[in-house]
């Protein structure tokens, strides 16, 4: 961007190029997956980072729809929260300014699978 007087700006709210998961996002999310794993109930994992979205996609097997999806949509942030969990029929599980708050519809499922 130049600025009137001809001088280089660079802008610092700049929307960014695309949207991804943080380190300690994944984090969060991984150590889910990972007890779902353990327990048979999920196999596979598929991430896009898009330009207003980031989805990291639960399967049960590689060739089927996910199960679910786990969303990152920043402009949300100040309204719903960013952070959505989405089932397979495309219904918004839980949404919500906090990953873990919001993942704890799934740790439902995990409870649910070591009970039966």
């Amino acid at each position: 961007m130049v600025h009137p007087t001809g001088a280089s700006v660079t802008r610092l709210n700049a929307a960014p190029r695309q949207v991804s998961f943080h380190r300690s996002e994944l984090s969060v999310i991984l150590q889910l997956y990972g007890r779902m794993v353990a327990l048979g109930e999920w196999r596979d994992y598929g991430i896009s980072m898009l330009r207003d979205v980031a989805v990291f996609a639960i399967f049960r097997r590689a060739a089927e729809h996910p199960l679910y999806r786990i969303e990152k949509r920043p402009a949300l942030a100040g309204r719903q929260g960013q952070y959505a969990v989405i089932g397979m029929d495309g219904r918004i599980l839980k949404r919500g300014h906090d990953l873990r708050t919001v993942l704890r519809v799934l740790e439902k499922k995990l409870i649910r699978a070591v009970e039966d």
